[in-house]
């Protein structure tokens, strides 16, 4: 696409610009809870609140229809409730044996507890790690 102003010479538009798509674009690849497992570490590419796309290390606990409860564990530590739409693609998947999976108590995993909340700070262990 050439920019054509009067008086002036054509430009291309910024990279940045170029880069962008259309939110209607059918060649975009919508991120789903089909495509998570509990007790999986994944690297992902998220938007953040501010709309900033950032890298991130999970470990997702609980699936929901909406989002998941997972754990940052390239940063604090935080669990955290991830909106399906906000994962904008799956960088690595890796599996984690039975024996090295981390575990938090139920209450602390369910819908309800996570309504109001995006993220808390919260220890887990894993038996197999003498924890």
């Amino acid at each position: 696409m050439v920019i054509v102003q009067h008086g002036k010479e054509p430009s291309r538009p910024s990279s940045r610009a170029a880069r962008t798509r259309p939110a209607n674009n059918p060649e975009v690849i919508r991120v789903k809870k089909e495509d998570f497992a509990p007790h999986t570490r994944y690297t992902i590419t998220w938007r953040d609140p501010q709309g900033k796309l950032r890298p991130a290390n999970i470990y997702p606990y609980r699936l929901y229809d909406q989002f998941m409860v997972a754990r940052m564990t390239d940063q604090s530590g935080m669990l955290r409730k991830f909106a399906y739409a906000d994962i904008v693609k799956i960088v690595k998947v890796i599996p984690v044996a039975k024996e090295d999976q981390f575990y938090i108590p139920e209450a602390v995993l369910s819908e309800g507890t996570w309504a109001g909340r995006t993220s808390m700070e919260r220890y887990s262990s894993s038996p197999h790690m003498g924890k």
